[in-house]
């Protein structure tokens, strides 16, 4: 069974059903703290969720924020795991945000190991240290 994300009747990550829905209710909760919509919307045909991009890029653009501001290893590591699976998500969705200089090697090599989990095309990209094909 599949928790799929769609935007616009294409889907972009067929996410397991237990993956799927814990991504889903771990941004509605993220949502609250840094008070942005998600773009998230659960649909009931579906089974999973349609995605509005430019709701969900500005809340990944949130999440991202939050992320960098923060100097607790606590806040960071509970932040990293919900923002590193919606930049790949927002990347599939061809809207990619950028990353600071700071965290951008950290956090494409993490993009890397979850882009391939789940499915996307161009997950080697992400980091510079899997081999890209030639």
């Amino acid at each position: 069974m599949s928790y799929p994300y769609e935007l616009d009747d294409e889907m972009l990550w067929d996410a397991g059903f237990q993956s799927g829905r814990l991504y889903f209710s771990l941004a509605q909760g993220a949502a609250e703290i840094i008070q942005r919509p998600t773009g998230l919307t659960h649909n009931d045909r579906l089974g999973g969720c349609d995605i509005e991009l430019p709701t969900f890029r500005v809340f990944v653009e949130g999440l991202y924020d939050s992320y960098s501001r923060t100097n607790s290893a606590v806040l960071q590591g509970l932040w990293r795991g919900l923002l590193v699976t919606s930049l790949v998500l927002l990347d599939m969705a061809g809207s990619p945000i950028t990353l600071s200089a700071e965290h951008e090697e950290a956090l494409r090599s993490d993009m890397a190991s979850f882009g391939r989990s789940m499915g996307a095309p161009n997950w080697r990209r992400y980091s510079s240290s899997v081999p890209q094909p030639q």
